[in-house]
């Protein structure tokens, strides 16, 4: 696409239009003029000026008090007069009289052409506020849409005659860079979001990002952003700050998975002691039983004679078969308490299972069974260089070091087809 190009047509007058097919911003020349001079810029009075839809025609007016413009928005096509100038009639005057060239530089802005410029961002440093002393490399891509609304502003901003569309776009590109590096490298302190979840939060980033590119190139290049796309957010995962920041979050997962998991086997401890607490209240009722039942033995000799001697005494009899009547049905009370504590305790526990927790972008998913892990295999997300942890190892390993995660990569073939007829 052409910055600027010449397109003129001979005679008395001037047919001044622009026949470009794709151009942000064009200079028109009269015929057989190719440099920016005075003679270059003298426009016949009467000459027809032809504006399309979605353009503007510029005329600048260069004077000693200053520079003036006329804007002509199309869709136009008329004959260069005082009516449709109004600028024209305090320059001119009597001292043309409407019959001589007049100076002015023309200019066609188009106003529908949205320009596409792709943007790539080299590693740069990004800080979690937890872990200053590790600086992740981090890396962005992606592009923005732009176009001209505001093309007064435009023309003052912009000297069109030293105009150039590369110098224009690195502009831009500079000023993109600018405030997508000072965006993300605040978000881990702003935001709170942690440095090696970033390449995972890229929607929230491009909204953050948006509002500062837009009013910068408004306010800085006149120009209006239709799309700011941040297409990717990628780390350099050969650098040495990268792997220990990640063995960090990582251990730091650890530790709190293992504070979780005391706390839990202290709440089945403590359920396992309310267990005891009945088996202790049953020693306790047997032993009182079987002292009831010694006494019992020597009740039938309750008032029987000198010493006790003598021979079986009725009353001890029946005080005796009373409280073996009533320790029958203690005991029995007893036993069935026991045997439905017993009951509630013969369910056997579950089955241990293999659990894994997964570092996931630096940080630790918690456990994973089995079922779950061939699950995260299938969808991409445990590979055989993804760290795991379970209770009892060490340290984080990878996957593909752990012996009785080895299944997992295993490919299965699929089943057979079925017998042909």
């Amino acid at each position: 696409m052409g910055l600027f190009g010449n397109k003129s047509e001979g005679g008395l007058m001037d047919v001044i239009r622009c026949d470009e097919q794709e151009y942000l911003v064009w200079k028109w020349r009269p015929s057989g003029e190719a440099t920016s001079t005075k003679k270059e810029n003298s426009i016949r009075w009467g000459s027809s000026l032809r504006v399309k839809d979605s353009e503007v025609a510029v005329f600048v007016y260069k004077q000693k008090d200053g520079t003036l413009q006329d804007f002509i928005k199309g869709p136009s096509d008329d004959i260069i007069k005082t009516v449709n100038f109004p600028i024209i009639t305090n320059i001119i005057g009597l001292a043309y009289a409407g019959k001589s060239p007049f100076q002015a530089e023309i200019y066609f802005i188009n106003l529908a052409q949205n320009i596409q410029i792709k943007f790539g961002i080299p590693y740069f440093d990004v800080y979690d506020p937890r872990f200053l002393d590790f600086g992740v490399p981090i890396a962005a891509r992606g592009s923005i849409t732009f176009n001209i609304t505001d093309y007064e502003g435009f023309i003052k901003l912009h000297r069109m005659i030293n105009f150039e569309m590369e110098d224009f776009v690195n502009q831009i590109r500079d000023a993109v860079t600018k405030y997508i590096k000072g965006t993300i490298t605040n978000i881990p302190s702003q935001k709170g979001i942690p440095a090696l979840q970033l390449e995972t939060k890229i929607l929230e980033i491009n909204d953050l990002i948006q509002p500062n590119i837009k009013d910068a190139l408004e306010r800085d290049f006149c120009v209006n952003l239709k799309r700011f796309d941040l297409a990717t957010i990628e780390f350099d995962k050969e650098s040495e700050n990268y792997h220990e920041l990640r063995r960090v979050t990582a251990g730091i997962q650890t530790k709190k998975l293992e504070v979780e998991l005391d706390i839990d086997l202290k709440d089945k401890s403590m359920q396992v002691d309310g267990k005891n607490i009945n088996v202790f209240q049953i020693d306790k009722q047997t032993e009182v039983l079987k002292a009831a039942a010694e006494s019992m033995g020597t009740m039938g000799n309750i008032g029987g004679g000198d010493g006790g001697s003598g021979g079986m005494n009725p009353a001890g009899m029946m005080t005796g078969m009373m409280m073996g009547s009533a320790m029958g049905n203690q005991m029995a009370g007893m036993m069935n308490n026991l045997g439905q504590n017993q009951q509630q305790n013969i369910t056997p526990p579950p089955p241990p299972q293999l659990q894994y927790c997964v570092s996931i972008n630096g940080q630790a998913s918690a456990p994973f069974n089995w079922q779950q892990l061939q699950q995260m295999v299938q969808n991409g997300q445990l590979l055989k260089d993804t760290y795991v942890w379970k209770q009892g190892m060490a340290s984080w390993e990878l996957a593909c070091n752990v012996q009785e995660l080895a299944a997992l990569f295993t490919v299965v073939p699929p089943p057979p087809p079925p017998p042909s007829l």
